[in-house]
């Protein structure tokens, strides 16, 4: 697609969204109900203001789930208890509950290992912790999983190796000794297929789920991801090779190939992931976790509206999968 005619259908398709939500914003608790998902919003993909985000998320979106990362320029993790507490005040607010808590758990190089080519000069996403901090990290996160009252802590396998061979057992183990962690707290550990780590496809995703055998390690399946790291058949040939009974949430964005053949993130209703068939076969294996909408894309007016235009998208995608 040339590059002016992608923005103008990109343009086209971001109105029509939006024409959409709404004439239509408000049935989510019905359709969530019809889906049996817990349908969500990675808060600060709206905003870092997190009244507004929750506002955002029950009022126009009309959902009554929310996923917690980063609020007030703040990562979750560093975030003091006057701040908690003020975060569960909001959500009470709004009457929003919590899908997980969307650690930065691991997301750091493997020591002994060559830096990893993605791991990042700045902070991702608020986030700015080292491999000694994880021991903490995942400390706080339990502690936020009961203060916020849910089971789940996302987490990683590390900025991604050109070669993890010679690390990859030892990521098993430390991915296991975490879990087990967690779940004595009765918290499972949710490993996001992140397309900067080990763990980026569905394949990979399949292989890591294999070894790491602890029941509390399950996965947090994201299909975009998985086709940012360049598998365009992860829904559904991708799909197909999981174990579905181990999948516990679910990031919904979407990605598509630019005019010089680059994959690049775009809205909901736009790119390789057919969400309605997705959201379909979710639906088959008795799925009842969150479908949590993670934007990524960035529209030409900011994030609220591009985290708009791809929940529009999204809503779309849900209605037709129970039509």
């Amino acid at each position: 697609m040339k590059g002016s005619s992608r923005r103008t259908f990109l343009a086209g398709a971001g109105m029509a969204a939006a024409a959409y939500v709404t004439r239509a914003g408000f049935g989510m608790a019905a359709a969530g109900a019809k889906t049996g998902f817990k349908v969500a919003v990675i808060s600060d993909e709206i905003s870092q203001d997190f009244d507004h985000a929750c506002s955002v998320v029950a009022n126009d979106f009309g959902l009554q789930w929310v996923e917690l990362r980063a609020m007030w320029n703040k990562n979750l993790i560093a975030l003091t208890d006057a701040e908690i507490a003020e975060a569960q005040k909001i959500l009470a607010k709004y009457n929003l509950q919590v899908t997980d808590i969307a650690s930065p758990l691991f997301k750091v190089d493997w020591p002994g290992a060559p830096q990893s080519q993605y791991s990042p000069k700045t902070d991702t996403f608020k986030a700015d912790f080292t491999f000694k901090q994880q021991d903490d990290v995942l400390q706080k996160s339990v502690a936020l999983a009961k203060q916020f009252k849910t089971d789940k802590v996302r987490g990683f396998d590390f900025w991604r190796l050109d070669d993890v061979t010679p690390y990859r057992a030892a990521i098993d183990a430390k991915l296991n000794e975490a879990a087990e962690t967690l779940g004595r707290q009765g918290i499972l550990f949710v490993l996001e297929n992140e397309f900067e780590c080990n763990t980026a496809t569905a394949r990979e995703s399949a292989r890591t789920l294999d070894a790491v055998k602890s029941p509390h390690f399950v996965l947090n399946w994201d299909p975009a991801n998985a086709v940012m790291r360049g598998e365009l058949d992860a829904f559904p040939a991708g799909w197909n090779l999981l174990p579905k009974s181990r999948i516990h949430h679910c990031h919904v964005k979407n990605a598509v190939k630019d005019a010089n053949g680059k994959v690049q993130w775009a809205p909901v209703g736009t790119g390789y992931i057919d969400w309605t068939a997705q959201f379909r076969a979710l639906r088959k294996i008795g799925y009842h976790n969150a479908v949590s909408l993670e934007t990524h894309w960035k529209g030409p007016d900011g994030p609220e509206a591009s985290s708009r235009t791809s929940w529009a998208g999204m809503k779309q995608a849900l209605d037709a999968s129970i039509a």
